[in-house]
C-alpha cells in the first residue's frame, strides 16, 4: 500500500482541495500501541481502494500538532488508532480501533 505522509498542519489544506474531487482519508497511527500496529496492518491488508480513495499517514508520535489541528479543525475528537474520511471539505466518517473497516469505506465509493 502506498501512503502519503501527512506531517505538516498546511498539508490539511490541500487534502481538503483533494477532497473537492476524490475521498480522501487520513489514518491516525500511534506507532508505540499494539493495538493501533493491530488495526493499520489489518487495513492496509484489506484497503483494495486506491484508485478511488487517498490515503494519508499521520504518525501521532511524531507529528502531535497535526493531530491536534485535525481534532480542532473537523471536530473529530482524538483517538489512536483513528480514520477520518473527507468528502467536499467535510468529514463524511470517522472510525476508531475495531470500527476501522475497509468494508464501510466502500459504501462511501
Amino acid at each position: 500500500m502506498h501512503w502519503n505522509e501527512l506531517t505538516s498542519t498546511e498539508q490539511l489544506d490541500v487534502i481538503e482541495a483533494q477532497s473537492e474531487s476524490q475521498l480522501v482519508l487520513i489514518f491516525k497511527h500511534s506507532t508505540r500501541c499494539s493495538i493501533s500496529r493491530f488495526a493499520l496492518k489489518q487495513f492496509e491488508f484489506e484497503f483494495d481502494l486506491q484508485e478511488v480513495i487517498v490515503p494519508y499517514y499521520l504518525d501521532l508520535l511524531n507529528f502531535r500538532e497535526v493531530s491536534n489541528e485535525i481534532a480542532a479543525r473537523y471536530r473529530v475528537q482524538h483517538q489512536s488508532p483513528q480514520l477520518i474520511v473527507l468528502k467536499n471539505r467535510e468529514v463524511v466518517q470517522h472510525a476508531s480501533h475495531e470500527g476501522i473497516a475497509v468494508s464501510e469505506l466502500r459504501k462511501l465509493v
